[in-house]
């Protein structure tokens, strides 16, 4: 079962992001405050969890949450100043975002880097422990499911409606005989690689 948050003594934002190890689209972070007495059983680290009940909880979080809020970062962004960075960007623009302001944000992972004057820690697996942290790999997740469908309409030879960017070997080929799509991250290893080694 998870904790609510990481601490109680100040207002805290759970933070998570989806889509970092794509070959293609933005990387989506996301920021959510919960109120004190929220719980959803079906709530969990979102890579845990079905498409159903991801999308369940979608709508109950951001019903239900004190404050929540969704960022993407582009994949030129990305090109621009790295994947790790980019998230840390995408973290931080949604915790900006937050009305009413966090005192204190919980962030998935190991290292993070804010100019946000806002005090922070670091979780690994921080979306199996604790609620925010699990709201925040929800949003994230979905909102950029939902956005690799849309775009999935006009680029279908990917398969992005399946694999929504991830490096699959149906992707990895799609590009060996397509080509790359305005969409996908310029400085991110496309090719098949040991793959055809099986």
């Amino acid at each position: 079962m998870l904790e609510l948050c990481s601490q109680y003594e100040l207002r805290e934002a759970g933070c998570d992001e989806a889509g970092r190890g794509c070959l293609a689209g933005p990387v989506f972070a996301a920021a959510v405050i919960l109120p004190p007495d929220f719980y959803d059983p079906l709530l969990n680290d979102s890579k845990q969890m079905t498409e159903r009940n991801r999308e369940k909880l979608r709508a109950v979080i951001e019903r239900e949450a004190l404050a929540w809020a969704v960022e993407a970062v582009s994949a030129e962004r990305i090109d621009e100043i790295n994947i790790l960075n980019a998230s840390f960007e995408g973290m931080s623009l949604a915790a900006a975002r937050l009305d009413p302001a966090p005192q204190f944000l919980a962030i998935d992972g190991n290292r993070f880097r804010t100019t946000l004057e806002i005090p922070y820690k670091c979780f690994v697996k921080g979306d199996g422990r604790f609620a925010s942290i699990a709201a925040a790999s929800v949003l994230a997740k979905t909102h950029r499911d939902e956005y690799m469908e849309r775009i999935a309409a006009e680029y279908p030879m990917y398969g992005w409606l399946k694999n929504k960017g991830y490096p699959t070997r149906e992707h990895r080929l799609a590009i060996r005989e397509h080509g790359l799509s305005p969409h996908h991250r310029l400085t991110f290893n496309h090719e098949i690689g040991q793959l055809e080694l099986f």
